[in-house]
């Protein structure tokens, strides 16, 4: 008899939510591109559930060009009409050129620290906080470090980068690990 897996419960019965948590959700990224992604598809989800983007992520990632950030920093006008035809992505436009802008800002944040990466995991010591909930209610909404991050990337510039946007980027991109203790993934990501 097959032992039962436990997991975090936020993801229901959805497939793609449940490949999501299973496959991506709390694994550390250090890649610049597919953080740049998530920085979109969090301002995106602003307002909204993850599950309405993550069922638009391939249109979004298809839209927006791989989230390659040279080209999307590059769109004019012209992009940004095309952008709000386009059925298959949320059409917000103030989000859209708030996307452009946040290319432009994080372009010119990989040229002062080499790499995004780098800078935006300075707000957890260039390590995974790991925490230890064992109910989805103890999860915060933001925390110190998405404080910084947030004050820090405005500064900078960015635009749908408030502390809870910036806690959300950090789950999803391993800066903290936040599966339940009892998920069969906290101990993974850890070892990861």
């Amino acid at each position: 008899m097959e032992a039962v897996k436990h997991t975090c419960s936020w993801p229901s019965s959805n497939e793609l939510m449940i490949r999501y948590h299973d496959e991506e959700w709390g694994v550390p990224l250090h890649d610049d591109q597919k953080l740049f992604g998530f920085l979109v598809l969090d301002a995106f989800q602003a307002g909204l559930s993850w599950l309405t983007i993550i069922k638009k992520r391939e249109a979004f990632r298809e839209a927006f060009d791989d989230f390659d950030p040279v080209v999307v920093a590059r769109y004019g006008e012209d992009k940004v009409q095309q952008l709000m035809q386009n059925a298959a992505i949320i059409r917000n436009q103030a989000k859209i050129r708030a996307t452009i802008s946040n290319a432009q800002a994080f372009l010119s944040l990989v040229e002062s620290h080499g790499s995004f990466d780098r800078y935006i995991w300075q707000f957890t010591g260039h390590k995974t906080i790991t925490n230890h909930w064992t109910e989805l209610k103890q999860m915060p909404a933001r925390t110190k470090e998405s404080d910084l991050m947030s004050a820090s990337l405005m500064k900078h510039g960015f635009k749908f980068v408030g502390s809870t946007i910036c806690y959300a980027f950090m789950q999803a991109a391993g800066m903290v690990n936040d599966h339940l203790v009892s998920c069969f993934r906290y101990k993974e990501v850890n070892q990861g």
